[in-house]
């Protein structure tokens, strides 16, 4: 199974350019080979990160750079963001080892899938860990919970490789696979703008966690293209309709004040 894909790794606002060379490091050790930046620091390239990355050049040579995480995710379709810290999302919290197994299966059926680390201070934004399907939180000992961002990454390629190596036969998804997150951001934008419009998010301060909490929960049902197309499809017809109705008391609103005039 060594012509499988591996995982994308996607750093989230990265500091230091030794740091990503670190990972690139890692993941070459492992056998990952794409690496993608969100919004780094300092830029990119750094002269740094191939310093320190011991000679893993393919891995930084092929970097591509995003301006946010749903940029970099749009193409996968399994995404696991790997945090140590509990969060409001009501999403699936896995080990690496449970994690690999989901990704090393989806990989299998042919689907993208990515994992997802926070920047070295700050971690990861809620928002964007309700972009993913779950959560990865290693089980290290609550008394000193301090990783460095390469040994995440590590921990994580080592698991993946474990499978690789060394693994029963992928069980491979029934039915139809997941949707790609450029569909499904699309399909949250266009549902968050109709509901937007219809005076949904009040009171308009709670509109970022009203909307988180919609991705979160309509994330879990792993949507497929079609169900993406039916689910936009119900959301144009029911703004569609609100349109009637306005216009019908626009309408009749009309005929009101025309019978007052005369």
């Amino acid at each position: 199974m060594t012509e499988l894909t591996p995982p994308v790794v996607i750093l989230d606002k990265s500091q230091m350019a030794e740091n990503i060379g670190a990972v690139a490091r890692v993941m070459a050790n492992f056998g990952l080979t794409e690496l993608r930046l969100v919004t780094p620091r300092d830029g990119w390239p750094q002269d740094r990160a191939w310093a320190m990355a011991s000679g893993a050049d393919w891995v930084l040579d092929g970097v591509k750079v995003f301006d946010s995480v749903a940029e970099a995710a749009h193409d996968l379709h399994t995404v696991f963001a790997t945090t140590a810290r509990p969060r409001e999302t009501r999403q699936p919290v896995r080990t690496p080892r449970e994690s690999a197994r989901i990704l090393y299966d989806d990989t299998a059926s042919g689907l993208k899938t990515g994992l997802l680390f926070g920047g070295e201070r700050a971690g990861l934004e809620t928002t964007d860990i309700a972009l993913c399907a779950g959560i990865t939180t290693i089980p290290i000992d609550p008394r000193h919970h301090s990783l460095n961002l390469a040994q995440a990454v590590a921990i994580n390629a080592y698991e993946w490789r474990t499978l690789i190596l060394d693994a029963p036969p992928p069980r491979f998804r029934e039915g139809e696979p997941p949707a790609a997150n450029a569909l499904l951001v699309g399909m949250y934008e266009h549902l968050e703008a109709e509901l937007d419009a219809g005076g949904f998010f009040h009171p308009p301060e709670k509109k970022p966690s009203m909307s988180q909490n919609l991705r979160v929960m309509l994330g879990r049902a792993a949507f497929t293209e079609q169900e993406v197309a039916t689910m936009r499809g119900a959301i144009h017809a029911l703004a569609k309709g609100r349109g009637r109705v306005l216009a019908k008391l626009a309408e009749k609103r009309a005929a009101e004040e025309a019978k007052k005039g005369e």
